[in-house]
């Protein structure tokens, strides 16, 4: 058993779990999530963008088919991950836990990345 391959890939679903939920979460409750990200200080208007970049992010990690694509991928869930945190602690709603699960999965999946794919 390869344990850097299990590693890679526990931590690299948890990654893509938590953002196609957040995009889920996002085009299903389009209209709270518009509303109440003003409260977390950003603009509505950047929930339907965020949600396409989120699914095209796990895209560009799975399919493996560009390199580039899937640095930018990685770099973006890292600040979006830890915007997040930042946000919900600021505005102390108690939302900030999950981003903490990312930020930890996405540095995971991406050391374990560079040492099983180059």
């Amino acid at each position: 058993m390869n344990w850097n391959k299990v590693i890679y890939w526990i931590s690299t679903g948890i990654m893509c779990l938590v953002f196609a939920y957040s995009a889920g979460m996002y085009i299903m409750s389009y209209e709270g999530i518009v509303a109440y990200f003003p409260k977390l200080g950003f603009p509505g208007w950047l929930v339907a963008p965020l949600a396409a970049i989120k699914i095209l992010g796990i895209i560009a990690i799975l399919s493996k088919q560009s390199r580039m694509l899937k640095e930018w991928a990685y770099a973006g869930f890292f600040f979006d991950a830890v915007l997040a945190y930042a946000a919900h602690h600021h505005a102390a709603d108690g939302g900030g836990m999950i981003s903490v699960i990312a930020l930890v999965a996405i540095v995971i999946s991406r050391i374990f990345d560079h040492r099983l794919y180059g």
